[in-house]
């Protein structure tokens, strides 16, 4: 038996949505062996941000009350690409990318997750022996309208934008992976409800109970590809940097999600930052300073602000002649910008690069998409500023 208490504070705290939620307290409050707790993870880069946190922390949450987390990596949906919240066709990656990336996927999983009452499962153990009239039978419990009702399919139709095929079979094998593993509850972020549900109807296909749902608003509101995102493993300048750059308008919600504050305390911060008793500048540092030493330390924090200051406070950037190194996966060209205190935000970078301010190897440079070459390379940024990118 756990105590209400206990289930209201995990049901109710960062969740966005849970279907069935009186259903699962009771299931919670009466299971008589540990329920399998659901959480599936497609490896598509190679860090996981502050947003997969908050869904971690949830997991963590039910693992302290006797639950087992089961992480279902998806090695083979990884191959394939989920549209959801998604207006264009994902690419596909290779088998050994994905690999690469399940690895550093798990050592960060488990900055937050109990490995010990983890149960890690591949995609592949029950995909890999598929075949072409398993593949059909999966696909037969499901109409072509209901796909189609879904928001992201209907808006791309309604653009005259290309759905492939191969993304309809998406929401079907992470629907399989809850037959697959006898799953519970499922946890995921709330652009994920319509795959959660389609795993609710195929569980009851194969005669189980379908799965409860408790969504969060952690992983959908934080993105690379929205460039909003920090990096759980990120160092703490660059955590500190990036919350820095925050638009106002989020400060709420991620005041709400990432922060190890309690709902009040979060409220409080919120309130404060609009009725004008903080300004704006001193609201975002509170919370860089909070999210650096959630995933490092207070030291960290600490010694992240006092650079940032340096840097771009005070506008004394990257020296002429200094390295300023970035990780693979941000080494762009507005990010340097920013990065180096070029720039003091991404919009500025941008009207750098569209003034002809800025030259990469001595080439001017208007293209923010550009890639950097491998190892390093020189910015010059007007006539004063230049330093050296190294790809690390």
């Amino acid at each position: 038996m756990t105590s209400p208490g206990a289930i209201d504070q995990l049901l109710n705290h960062r969740v966005a949505q849970v279907v069935n939620r009186d259903e699962l307290r009771d299931a919670l409050m009466t299971a008589d062996r540990p329920l399998r707790i659901k959480f599936g993870l497609d490896p598509t880069s190679p860090d996981l941000h502050i947003g997969h946190g908050v869904v971690f922390e949830r997991l963590r949450g039910f693992q302290e009350l006797g639950h087992t987390a089961v992480l279902v990596v998806g090695d083979t949906t990884a191959q394939i690409g989920d549209p959801s919240e998604k207006n264009s066709t994902r690419p596909i990656l290779t088998a050994e990318e994905v690999k690469a990336n399940a690895e550093t996927y798990l050592a960060q999983f488990y900055r937050v997750v109990d490995q010990e009452r983890t149960e890690i499962r591949w995609q592949s153990e029950w995909f890999g022996g598929f075949g072409l009239a398993e593949i059909v039978r999966l696909m037969s419990r499901m109409t072509v309208a209901r796909m189609i009702e879904r928001d992201t399919f209907a808006k791309r139709l309604a653009e005259g934008a290309p759905i492939s095929m191969h993304e309809t079979l998406y929401p079907l094998l992470q629907a399989y992976d809850s037959v697959a593993i006898q799953a519970d509850v499922e946890l995921g972020g709330t652009d994920q409800t319509f795959n959660l549900l389609v795993g609710r109807d195929i569980q009851r296909d194969f005669g189980q109970p379908p799965q409860q749902m408790v969504g969060t608003d952690g992983v959908q509101k934080m993105s690379k590809s929205l460039g909003n995102a920090i990096g759980l493993v990120d160092a703490p300048y660059d955590q500190y940097a990036k919350a820095m750059s925050l638009p106002d308008e989020l400060m709420d919600n991620w005041a709400h999600l990432v922060t190890r504050w309690t709902d009040i305390e979060a409220d409080a911060f919120v309130a404060g930052w609009r009725a004008g008793e903080l300004h704006a500048k001193a609201a975002k540092q509170t919370l860089a300073r909070e999210i650096v030493s959630r995933w490092h330390s207070d030291d960290a924090a600490r010694s992240a602000e006092a650079e940032w200051e340096r840097a771009i406070g005070r506008g004394e950037g990257v020296k002429s002649g200094e390295i300023l190194e970035l990780p693979a996966a941000e080494a762009g060209i507005v990010t340097a910008l920013v990065r180096s205190g070029s720039a003091p935000s991404n919009s500025a970078a941008r009207r750098l690069l569209e003034q002809r301010g800025v030259r990469l190897n001595g080439e001017v440079v208007t293209n923010e998409a550009i890639s950097f070459p491998h190892g390093e390379a020189e910015i010059r940024v007007g006539k004063r500023r230049t330093f050296t990118v190294r790809v690390v």
